[in-house]
Parts: structure tokens; C-alpha cells; sequence
């Protein structure tokens, strides 16, 4: 019996070295998705515009990266913030963690290359190496045209500097260890002509990342045959939201939209006489970035309401809006 016990010992400390012989390598060793690129991105008029129009209206890196006033249906960019950073995602909203998302102005960007940036923005990996929790939604950035993502690089490299700084990041266990395996190598595509509707709405899609709010998914892995269909929960000031289903299933989804109804439901946040609905604590509010999307080119707009045309319908019913009284919106 005594022998026994003394095997068992050696077996649970064989098997607590093992652990931290694993979670030593995942820290220390990971992520591993090569050095920064050597590259010096020319700051051009037409990368500039192209990068602006990306960085702000399909991208929407200024959607996060920016203060956003909750008070209002769609939590337009607090003037005067734009790429400054500072929104919080913590358990409040439901994060695992604690996250103050980074300043991406000049100010705070001044000491990175135009690589370590590169690398950032499509593998998810800081300058000093850490791997970046896709709240950002780099797996996505990673298949965008290389160019493109040249563009919105010396977009950001213009923008006014704001002085503000943020804490580092940080995130509950086991999500601490486990960001280090997540970053990986990018594999670029090319943009499709645009007159390619349906390739460059699909090419556009996976820009804005549609597919990372409008899936749900089971401890973050997205669920099978329900792709595009909605439901998966946000927190918000006041409650939990849950995305819509964009299929084109006529019931649940976007089956009965015609395109200029898709269109408009965009545009009518960039109307001069649209007047903005001031939203309460507790009351239907949204993480859509309508004032951003308001503003992407109506060709745009089509394209993806083309390729969204073309996905699997999905009949999916569920709560839209969960207030933290415990009442339920549909």
C-alpha cells in the first residue's frame, strides 16, 4: 500500500511538472508567427484616401478604437476621440478580463515600425511580441489584400496624436495562457475587381468581419450550419444583446429585404435629417457601428447585400434584447 501511494505521488508530480512544463512553453515560446516584416509603407494620396474609407466605414478599426457615447441608438464616435482608444471591455459587458482597447494615433504609435504594425493588424501580435485576444478581429484582416492593409497603415500614420494612455491588457485564466496559441501567420488574398459583385461583397464581408458578430458561437468557436444567422450575446450599458440573423432565410433573417431596403437601412445614418434616438440605462441599444457603415460607398453596400444573398438560410429565433431587470425585448 505504501508503495502504491509513494507511485501515485510520483505520478501527480510527474504530471504537475508536465503542466508547467506545457504552460511554460505556451507562455514563453508562443505566439510564433516570425519577426516583423522590413517594410517601409510611402504615405500616398491615394493609399491615405484608400485607407481612410477602409479604416472607417468597412474595417472600422475607429469603431473600437475611438470612445463611442452610449447614450445614443448606435453609440456614434465622441468628436474630438477618433483613433484615441479607451473603451472598456471588462466583466461588465461580459469580457473575460480586463480591456482598455489601445490609442492607434501617432502619439502612441511613434516608436512602431510600419512592419510591427503590419504584423499586428493581421497575425495578432504586439510590437513587444504578445499575442493580441482576437476582441480585434485580426483573423479576418489576415485574408484582406496586402494593399489594403497598406492603406489603412498610412491612414492611421496621419491621424491627429492623442495624448492618452491605457493600461495593459489582461484576461482571466485559462484565456491567459491560451491567447498565446491563438496569433498565426496571415494568408493574404487579392481584392477582386469591384465590378466582381458578388467575389468583392464576399471580399468586403470578411473585411467588416460580419461573420465574428453575426455567428454564434460555444466557448468562442462558431457553431456548425449557422453561419451568418445571429444570436450571438454582447454586452452592453444596461443589458445583453444578441446579433441578427442576416441569412437569407424569410422568416427570421434578411430573406425578404430587397436591396435598395438593405441599402437604406445603412444610409439612413448618414441623412442629415436623420435625428439620433437618445438611448437610457436598460433600454434597447446596440454594438452596430451604423454611423460608420452609414458612410461605405452604396456599391459597397450592394455588394454585400449580393453576397449575402448567396449563403445558407437559416431559420433562428431568438431574444434581441435582454435589459439587466431581467425584462426581454423582441
Amino acid at each position: 500500500m505504501k508503495k502504491f501511494g509513494k507511485w501515485a505521488a510520483y505520478v501527480v508530480i510527474s504530471l504537475i511538472l508536465l503542466v508547467i512544463i506545457v504552460i511554460s512553453y505556451v507562455v514563453l515560446a508562443l505566439p510564433n508567427v516570425g519577426k516583423p516584416e522590413t517594410i517601409t509603407i510611402a504615405i500616398t494620396p491615394e493609399r491615405v484616401a484608400r485607407g481612410k474609407y477602409l479604416a472607417n466605414y468597412v474595417v472600422s478599426c475607429t469603431d473600437c478604437h475611438s470612445k463611442r457615447d452610449w447614450t445614443v441608438f448606435g453609440a456614434p464616435l465622441i468628436p474630438g476621440s477618433l483613433g484615441g482608444g479607451g473603451e472598456k471591455f471588462d466583466a461588465s459587458v461580459g469580457f473575460p478580463g480586463n480591456v482598455e482597447v489601445p490609442n492607434i494615433t501617432p502619439y502612441n504609435l511613434k516608436g512602431w515600425t510600419d512592419g510591427e504594425i503590419f504584423r499586428a493588424i493581421t497575425c495578432g501580435v504586439e510590437k513587444d511580441g504578445k499575442a493580441i485576444f482576437p476582441l480585434m478581429p485580426w483573423p479576418f484582416f489576415s485574408k484582406m489584400d496586402r494593399e489594403d492593409i497598406y492603406s489603412i497603415i498610412a491612414y492611421i500614420r496621419t491621424l491627429d496624436p492623442i495624448k492618452a494612455d491605457h493600461p495593459a491588457s489582461s484576461l482571466d485564466f485559462p484565456l491567459n495562457i491560451l491567447v498565446h496559441t491563438m496569433p498565426a501567420k496571415a494568408t493574404f488574398s487579392t481584392k477582386p475587381d469591384e465590378h466582381d459583385t458578388l467575389k468583392y461583397g464576399a471580399y468586403l464581408v470578411n473585411a467588416a468581419a460580419c461573420f465574428e458578430c453575426h455567428t454564434n458561437v460555444d466557448k468562442g468557436n462558431p457553431l456548425p450550419g449557422m453561419d451568418f444567422a445571429g444570436g450571438r450575446e454582447f454586452g452592453v450599458p444596461g443589458g445583453k444583446i444578441h446579433s441578427a440573423n442576416i441569412t437569407p432565410d424569410k422568416t427570421t433573417g434578411i430573406g425578404l429585404w430587397t436591396k435598395d431596403q438593405f441599402v437604406q437601412h445603412f444610409k439612413r445614418y448618414a441623412d442629415s435629417t436623420f435625428k439620433p434616438t437618445h438611448v437610457n440605462t436598460g433600454e434597447y441599444q446596440t454594438i452596430m457601428p451604423w454611423w460608420n457603415y452609414a458612410k461605405m460607398k452604396k456599391s459597397d453596400l450592394e455588394a454585400i447585400y449580393t453576397f449575402l444573398r448567396t449563403v445558407k438560410p437559416v431559420e433562428h429565433k431568438f431574444v434581441k434584447f435582454v435589459p439587466n431587470t431581467g425584462l426581454a425585448a423582441n
